[in-house]
This record gives C-alpha cells, structure tokens and sequence, in this order.
C-alpha cells in the first residue's frame, strides 16, 4: 500500500512540475505582447492597438487597419521599451492581419517551432498587454474553420473585447496559434491563424504601386529577390519624398550590403550635396562589400565624371577626369564588357582629346553595332574636329540607320534635324521635325519643337504649318511671351492685322518688358490707321531698347 501511496505522490509531483514548466513557456511568450500607437501626417495620434513579436528577423503580426493612413507608428513592449515600426512586410486587408518589422525586437526567446494549431475544444491561453505583467487567461476553442485550403481561423467561447485585439492566443508551451480579433456583431472572440500571416510578403517589386499597401505611408519591405527589390528601389526613387527614400536607401543597404545599387543612391544624394569626401567613402566602402567590383568602379567613375562635368567649379583635388578614366579601366580590367570601354571613351571626349575619342567610338561600333548613341557621339567629335559637314552629318545618318527600331531611332532624328537647321538646311531640318513626329504619331511634343519646327517651316514659306505649330506652342505653354509675340508675327505677315493685335497685347500681359511684343503691336496699329495707339505702343518698345522701333516712329 505505502509503495503505491508513494507512486501517485511522484506522478502527482510530475505533473504539478510539467504544468508549472508549461505555465512558465507561456509566461514567457506572453511577453512578445506590445502597444502600437500609429502617427497621421500631422504628427496627431491615427490608431492605438496590440501586436506580438513572433522571434525572428525583429518580425510582428498586428492588425492592419491601425496602419492605414498612418506616417509614422511606435511599438511599446512589455517592459516599457519603446520600438520604431520600420516596415510593412506583408498585409491581408480581408482578414485585417499584416506582418511588420520593429526596429529591435525584445529578449523574449519564442519555442523552437514557434507555431502550432488547436483543434475544436483545445484549452488555450489568451494574453493580453498590461505593462511588466501581461496578463493569462485560459480559452477554450469552440469550433475551428478552415480557409484557402490550408489556414485555420478559430472561434472561442470567450466574450470579445477590445483589449484582446493584435494578442496571441497561445498553447500551454508557449507556442503563437493565431491572433485575436474581437467582434463587435456577435460579442465572439475569434482568432486567425498565426502561420497564415507569417505567410504574408511582399513578393513583387512592383510592390509600392499595390492598392492596399499604398494607404499606408509607412515603408514596404523589399522582396527578398534581389533582382526584385531593384526594381522596387527604382519605384520608391520616383514616388516618394526624399527623406522617405533616404529610408529606403538604409533599409535596401541593411538588406542588399552586397550590391551595388544602395551605395549608388546614397553617394548619388551625397555628390547632389557637394559632399565629395563623404561620396568618396561610400563608393571606398561599396568596393569593399559588393560582390560585382567591376560595376562599384564604374559606378565610381560615373560619379567622378558628373562632379567634372556639373560642378568643375566646386574643387575638390582628389577627383580629376584622369582619375575617373582610371576607375572605368579597372571595371573594364575585370569584366571585359564594352559598355565600360563606352564610358572610357565619353571621359575622353570630356577631356577635350576629340580625336582620341573619335578613335574609341569607332572602335565600338564593331562591339557595338546596333548603338545609335555611339555614331551620334563619333558626329560630335568630328564637329569638335571642325570636320567637313559631310563626315559628321554621314554619321547621324549612320545613328539613325543602325538603331533597332524607329522609336529608338527618334532621339538622332531629331538631333540630326537639328543639326540641318543649323546649317542652314531648313527643308531637310522639316523633313527630319516630321519623321520625328510621325514616330510619335501626332502625340504632343514639348512647346519647343514645334516652334523650332515654325521657325524652319517659316524659312521654306510653310506658312499654314507654321501657324499650326505656333499655336500648339502656346497650347502646350500658353505663358511664353516669346510664343505670344511670333504669332502675332505671323497674323502680321497675313495682313490680319486685328489677330495680331490681340496676340501682342496677351504677349504684352504676360511680360511688360519683352519688347518684340510691343514692336508688333505698334506696327499692327500703324497698319489699322490708328496712330495713337502705335505711337504709344513703339515708344514703349523703344525704350525697352528695340532700334527697331524707331524706324516705325518716324513714319508717324
């Protein structure tokens, strides 16, 4: 009898501990429980509620509508310690769950298999937040449904309320089963499976331009592809301010040390600055970690290039054409790939030794056939060389002919019609201002095309089309008094005298000071017989210092 006495007082032993080590477990994910508090633009309070870290990578699970509008948000965790919310990582807006990352997550230690599921009438935890002692509470799961095939979404017996909101509902070892989200319409408390949403990511570089995500004006995180996460830099350059992107280049860094983008963008905003020393560190710690060295010293060059180029001013001695010469060498010594002999070449253009540079064109455009921008580069050193027209426009020619499609072609078109212009080739310029509109199918160019187009289409008596570009001109910048005052020259030239008067004045609105405008409303006045109002206007271009207007004055 004593022997089996003693036997149920060593089970009853076992078991009292097992319960107090599985209690403990549970104590100690409790406290991965934390207060969000989301900020709006205005630096006013957007939301409160509760999140829990789930113990790895600095991740968390909270509901999603707190985030909505928000610019800024603040986790506070069990022991008072106050965490950015640095990201977005994945949302659900159905089911109101997303994933977050914090700028460091507590000591808490989560089970090794931090997740687990319950079946209809397991006893389970619910943990709510109370600041150095969240609070336990055993839940019994009523019944459990399935969605997607695969997730649970589990409703207890419990009276919602919000305090459970954002809260883990727990197992007895201290393993996360889902997130609590009370319900107003049937006083339930529901939970939603905790490996559903650490299923969430951002997998899409075109990530920054999903509907849901965009409420938000907290960071996305990156995809974890790196090709991805390019891409989705690229976007986040051209959609947000500069402090919100100057974010994004820290956190694409923390993730991507070893590619070259992250360095790029930093040096990129630190050259805009005038900070050279600081670019030349960043480029020096970019050639340390990045895995492609030949792309860091050819990024390093280009950065060198356009600090001679742009701000040869600004001295800085470290820094030279000769110097950016040698970092596309050293790319080019270890990936022999032509775009860095390319670079070579423009460097020595800039330098002035045209016909150096002529030289290493025309070297690639045996490596490089199909590049228009090569030949358009080799014109341009001809012109530098004061070479026969000839040879230079044969080589825009070539520009244009050798480029893969006629889109790509526009850009030397348009250059080469240009250059005809300025010789002096007004109806080769036209031709070359229509097959270059034509590419485009009619689709409105800047205001400056078409009146360069009007000035050459006036030099060949195209007078009809250069009305119709004049006033496109306008139409596209309508605050140009140049613009205004070459119509109204127009209607002069017409003998319609009443429109070029109406021109003049809506040019003389714009800019009282811009003569021409005067001038041509005085001799549209003269021409109507209406010599006040000529004089007037005349002795007004006159004193704005056109010597053309006295001419006129002397006929009154």
């Amino acid at each position: 009898m004593k022997k089996i006495f003693y036997f149920i007082i060593i089970l009853l032993a076992f078991a009292t501990n097992k319960s107090v080590a599985q209690n403990s477990a549970a104590k100690n994910s409790a406290k991965s429980v934390f207060t969000i508090t989301t900020f709006a633009k205005d630096g006013s309070i957007l939301a409160s509620s509760h999140g829990f870290f789930t113990g790895q990578n600095n991740e968390a699970f909270a509901p999603w509508k707190p985030f909505v509008g928000a610019q800024r948000a603040v986790a506070v965790d069990a022991a008072g310690k106050k965490h950015d919310i640095e990201a977005v990582c994945g949302v659900n807006e159905l089911y109101n769950v997303c994933k977050i990352r914090v700028s460091a997550a507590p000591s808490t230690t989560l089970p090794k298999q931090r997740f687990a599921s319950a079946s209809s009438g397991a006893k389970t935890w619910t943990v709510t937040y109370a600041l150095n002692n969240p609070k336990l509470s055993q839940a019994t799961v009523s019944n459990v449904e399935t969605f997607s095939n695969t997730y649970k979404y589990y409703n207890l017996q419990e009276n919602s309320s919000d305090e459970y909101e954002g809260c883990p509902l727990i197992n007895q070892n201290g393993q996360i089963i889902a997130m609590l989200q009370p319900s107003a319409a049937d006083n339930q408390l529901h939970a939603v499976d905790a490996q559903f949403i650490e299923s969430l990511k951002v997998d899409n570089g075109l990530a920054l331009n999903d509907p849901v995500l965009r409420q938000t004006n907290l960071l996305i995180a990156f995809p974890n592809d790196q090709q991805k996460a390019a891409v989705m830099f690229m976007l986040a350059s051209q959609q947000t301010d500069s402090l919100t992107y100057n974010r994004y280049i820290e956190q694409y860094l923390r993730q991507f040390p070893n590619a070259i983008e992250g360095y790029t963008q930093r040096a990129t905003r630190l050259l805009n600055a005038n900070r050279f020393s600081e670019v030349d560190r960043e480029m020096q710690t970019a050639l340390k970690n990045v895995t492609k060295k030949d792309e860091a010293h050819s990024t390093y060059a280009r950065l060198i290039y356009q600090k001679e180029i742009y701000k040869s001013t600004i001295p800085y001695s470290s820094w030279s054409f000769d110097r950016a010469l040698d970092e596309a060498q050293k790319a080019y010594d270890i990936s022999h790939n032509p775009v860095y002999q390319h670079q070579q070449a423009q460097i020595v253009y800039a330098k002035g030794d045209y016909n150096d540079a002529y030289q290493r064109f025309m070297a690639l455009t045996k490596s490089m056939p199909n590049n228009g921008e090569i030949y358009l580069e080799a014109a341009q050193c001809k012109q530098q060389l004061n070479a026969p027209k000839e040879e230079y426009m044969a080589l825009l020619d070539s520009a244009v002919n050798v480029s893969s499609s006629e889109i790509a072609s526009a850009p030397y078109i348009l250059t080469r019609g240009n250059t005809h212009a300025l010789l002096g080739e007004y109806r080769a310029a036209v031709d070359d201002y229509n097959h270059y509109d034509s590419i485009y199918h009619g689709q409105p160019q800047n205001a400056e095309f078409y009146y360069v187009r009007e000035q050459c289409e006036m030099k060949i008596k195209r007078y009809q089309q250069a009305m119709d570009d004049i006033n496109r001109a306008i139409l596209l910048d309508n605050r140009n008094p140049q613009y205004w005052a070459e119509k109204a020259s127009l209607h002069l030239r017409f003998s319609q005298y009443d429109d070029a008067i109406r021109s003049a004045e809506v040019c003389n609105k714009i800019a009282a000071d811009y003569p021409d405008g005067w001038l041509i409303l005085g001799i549209a006045q003269l021409n109507k017989k209406n010599k006040t109002e000529a004089r007037k206007a005349l002795l007004k271009a006159k004193e704005l210092g056109d010597t053309r207007a006295e001419t006129y004055l002397s006929k009154l």
